[in-house]
C-alpha cells in the first residue's frame, strides 16, 4: 500500500474541484501508475476510464475508493476479486464497516480507513489523498501516523523546522492500524522521529512492542492522545479503578515504551521540531539552560518551568565564573541567565553566555529565549549569536519564543536552515525543551518468568471465587499480610482473636468497601470487646468476619491492579485509607515493574516525603513498600486477563516492613 507501483482511482471525475477530481490531481503529483474507474465516463482528459476495476489490464497495488457507503462493500469486494493489494476508504463506511473489514481482511489487503484523509509517502514518491495538500512537501525524517484528518492536514501544511519521511491519515483502522504504520516506519532507516496522534490505539500490546523497538533503535517517539481509554464498569468497583483510566493509562503506556507525551499540537509541533535537528546532550545531564534579553520573561520562563515541572541545570562554579567575566555590571551569572545591560555587542555577548551553557556538564539543551520579532533596524544579532554556536558545537541548541504570531517568518526560516529549532510559544516550547532534555527516558527492562502452575493454580480458584482467599492470593505474590481468619459465629471469632493476639481487628466480610457501611471494628484489646463488636456487625451486615492482628500505625498507601478496556492490568500506587479518591495522589504504570521502577512510581507521590519521615516521625521500610509494588506487577502479569481488580487498601508501610491488612479482588465475569 505505502509504496504502490500502480493505483485505480474508483469513483474518478471529470468535474472540477470534486472529490473524483481531486483524487486524480493528487495521484498525478505522485509515483504510481494511475488508473481511472468510473462507469460514466470513457475518458476524463487524456486518460482513458474503465468501467470497473475488473476491466482494468493489470491488477493494481492500491485502490482509492471514493465512493458512497451504499456501494462500498461492493467495490471492496471487487477490487478484492481484481486482485488488488491494498485499498483506502475516505468515506465513514456508516454500517457497513464490519463487512468492509471482514471482506479486506480475508483477501488479504491491507487497508487504510475509513474516515482518513489517505496519506503521503515521501520516500517512494506516493500520494493517495482524496483531499489536496502542498504540491511540495518538506522531505525529511519524521513518520506521521494520525487518526484526526484535520490534525494530519495541519502539521503537512505547518510551515515548521521539520519534513516528512511518511504521512498517514489512518482513520478509523479497520483492518491496518498504528501499530501496522509504526512497523513499516521502522524498516524504514529514514525514519528518524514518530509523530503519533491517536484516540484509542486498536492494538496496544502490538503497538507497545513497536513503540518499544523504536525507542530502543534511538528513535523518539512523539505522542499526542485525544480521548481517554474507556474504563469498564468494574473497575470503579475498586478506589484504584477510579484513578485509572484515560489520562493517567495513557501515561503509563507512553512511560513503559519510552515514548514522550505531548498534550496539544503546540506541544507536538515543538517537540518533534527540536528532536528533528539530530542536535543531542553531550552528557547524561538532565537539565536546560535558557539565555533572556529580559528580565520579565525569563521570569515567566521560571514560573511556567515550575509548573510544567522542567528543571533549569544548576551550573558550575566554572561556568558561573565565565559568565560573571563576561555580563555587564548589576546582572547576575545564574541559569536561567538575563543578558541584557548596556546593549553593547549583543552578537558577542550572547555567543560567548551560550557557548558557555552549551559547555556545562549539567546542561543537556541550551535556548536563547527571546522574542523573534521583525526588526525593523535590521539587527540581526540575536539569530547571529545562536547560529555562531550552533556552527561550533554539535550540542543541543533552540530559540524559545514567547509568541508565535509576532515571530518573524523569514528569520526563523534562516535559524532552521542552519539546524536550530525555533519553538513557537513558551510553554509548549519548555515542554519540548524538558523532552529533549529527559530522553531516552528510563524504561523497565525487568521481565520476570511467568511461573505457570501458580498461575494456573489461581485461574482456577478466580472462576469460583470466594472472598476469602484474598489474602492468600497476596501472599503467593510474596506480599506481606497480616494473618487473616475468616470465621461465620461468636465463638469462632472469639477463638481466632485468642490465638491472633489481642489487640484485633474485625471487618465484615459482607461489603467491599468495608469503612463506607461501618464495617470495621479496630483495637479490640479482650474477648468482651470482640464479642460486642461481633454481635454489632453480624446484626447489621451478616455473621461473615474476618479477624486480623491490628498492626501498628504507619504510613496508609494503596496498591492495586485494574484492567483497562485499551491497554490491559495497570499497576495502581497511590495515598491510601478512606480518603484515596479524595487525594488522588496515584501514579500507574504498566507491568512488568521492576525494583528500581517500584521506586519511580513511590517517588512520583506527593505523600513520598512521609516515607521517608515527617517532623519527627519514623521513616518506613521504603524497599518492603517496593516489594508489594512488585509483587502486584507480577500478579498483573501473570493473572491480568482473569481480572477486573486486585487491590490491598491500606498497605501499612512502617519502619518494620510493609504489610497489607485490606484486599478487594473483582475477578473478570
Amino acid at each position: 500500500m505505502l509504496g504502490a507501483k500502480s493505483v485505480a482511482i474508483v469513483g474518478a471525475s471529470a468535474r472540477p474541484d470534486s472529490f473524483g477530481a481531486r483524487m486524480i490531481a493528487e495521484a498525478r503529483r505522485g509515483s504510481a501508475r494511475m488508473h481511472l474507474v468510473n462507469p460514466r465516463y470513457p475518458a476524463i482528459g487524456d486518460l482513458p476510464c474503465a468501467p470497473s476495476i475488473a476491466d482494468l489490464d493489470e491488477p493494481v497495488d492500491l485502490v482509492l475508493l471514493g465512493v458512497p457507503d451504499g456501494v462500498l462493500v461492493e467495490q471492496v469486494s471487487m477490487a478484492a476479486d481484481a486482485g488488488a493489494r491494498s485499498a483506502v476508504v475516505f468515506g465513514a463506511a456508516n454500517g457497513v464497516r464490519d463487512e468492509v473489514a471482514a471482506v479486506a481482511g480475508a483477501a488479504g489487503m491491507a487497508l487504510c480507513g475509513a474516515g482518513c484523509m489517505g496519506f503521503v509517502n515521501i520516500a517512494t514518491g506516493v500520494r493517495a489523498l482524496g483531499y489536496l495538500e502542498p504540491e511540495v512537501l518538506p522531505s525529511g525524517g519524521v513518520s506521521l501516523l494520525s487518526h484526526s484528518g484535520s490534525a494530519f492536514s495541519t502539521l503537512l501544511r505547518s510551515r515548521r523546522g521539520f519534513g516528512f519521511r511518511l504521512a498517514v491519515s489512518s482513520g478509523q483502522e479497520l483492518v491496518t492500524d498504528t501499530a501496522d504504520y509504526v512497523e513499516y516506519a521502522l524498516a524504514d532507516p529514514g525514519t528518524e522521529v514518530l509523530a503519533l496522534v491517536l484516540e484509542t490505539p486498536r492494538r496496544a500490546p502490538r503497538l507497545r512492542g513497536a513503540l518499544r523497538r523504536a525507542y530502543d533503535a534511538g528513535i523518539p517517539a512523539v505522542v499526542l492522545p485525544i480521548g481517554g481509554s474507556p474504563a469498564g464498569q468494574a473497575m470503579v468497583a475498586a478506589h484504584s479503578g477510579a484513578l485509572a483510566g484515560g489520562d493517567a493509562a495513557w501515561q503509563a503506556f507512553c512511560d513503559a515504551v519510552g515514548a514522550l507525551r505531548v498534550r496539544d499540537l503546540a506541544e507536538l509541533a515543538d517537540t518533534v521540531e527540536v528532536f528533528s535537528t539530530g542536535r543531542r546532550s553531550h552528557s547524561r545531564a538532565s537539565g536546560i539552560a535558557t539565555v533572556h534579553d529580559s528580565g520579565a520573561e525569563r521570569a515567566l520562563a521560571v514560573d511556567l518551568a515550575h509548573d510544567l515541572g522542567v528543571e533549569f541545570a544548576s551550573l558550575s562554579a566554572t561556568s558561573l565564573a565565565a559568565i560573571d567575566e563576561l555580563i555587564d555590571d548589576g546582572l547576575m551569572a545564574t541559569n536561567p541567565l538575563d543578558v541584557w545591560g548596556t546593549g553593547a555587542d549583543t552578537r558577542a555577548l550572547f555567543r560567548a553566555c551560550l557557548r558557555v551553557m552549551t559547555e556545562d556538564p549539567a546542561v543537556a539543551v541550551t535556548a536563547l529565549a527571546i522574542d523573534l520579532v521583525p526588526e525593523f533596524d535590521g539587527d540581526t544579532a540575536y539569530p547571529d549569536a545562536i547560529l555562531d554556536v550552533a556552527a561550533e558545537s554539535p550540542a543541543a541548541l533552540a530559540v524559545l519564543t514567547s509568541l508565535p504570531s509576532a515571530v518573524d517568518d523569514d528569520t526563523a526560516r534562516r535559524l532552521r536552515a542552519g539546524g536550530v529549532a525555533v519553538l513557537e510559544g513558551f510553554r509548549s516550547g519548555l515542554v519540548a525543551l524538558g523532552h529533549l532534555a529527559s530522553w531516552p527516558k528510563d524504561v523497565d527492562r525487568d521481565h520476570p518468568p511467568v511461573d505457570p502452575q501458580r498461575r494456573a493454580r489461581w485461574l482456577s480458584r478466580l472462576a469460583n471465587w470466594s472472598p476469602g482467599w484474598g489474602f492468600a492470593l497476596l501472599a503467593d505474590y510474596g506480599i506481606a499480610v497480616a494473618g487473616t481468619v475468616t470465621v461465620h459465629d461468636l465463638d469462632d471469632a472469639v477463638g481466632a482473636a485468642d490465638v491472633a493476639g489481642y489487640p484485633v481487628v474485625l471487618k465484615t466480610v459482607a461489603a467491599e468497601h468495608k469503612s463506607d457501611v461501618g464495617g470495621v471494628a479496630l483495637d479490640l484489646g479482650d474477648a468482651a470487646a470482640v464479642r460486642a463488636a461481633y454481635a454489632d456487625l453480624a446484626a447489621r451486615l451478616g455473621p461473615a468476619v474476618t479477624v486480623q492482628p491490628m498492626v501498628p500505625g504507619g504510613v496508609e498507601v494503596s496498591v492495586g491492579v485494574v484492567c483497562d478496556a485499551t491497554f490491559g492490568p495497570l499497576v495502581v500506587v497511590a495515598a491510601g485509607g478512606t480518603l484515596v479518591e479524595l487525594l488522588a495522589d496515584r501514579t500507574l504504570a504498566c507491568p512488568p515493574v521492576s525494583p528500581v521502577g517500584a521506586m519511580r512510581l513511590l517517588d512520583g507521590l506527593r505523600l513520598r516525603p512521609l516515607l521517608d519521615g515527617w517532623r519527627g516521625s519514623a521513616a518506613v521500610d521504603v524497599p518492603a513498600l517496593a516489594d508489594v509494588i512488585v509483587g502486584f506487577a507480577t500478579l498483573a502479569t501473570e493473572l491480568g486477563d482473569a481480572i477486573e481488580a486486585v487491590e490491598a487498601n491500606p498497605v501499612i508501610a512502617s519502619p518494620k516492613g510493609a504489610v497489607a491488612v485490606d484486599v478487594l479482588v473483582i475477578p473478570r465475569a
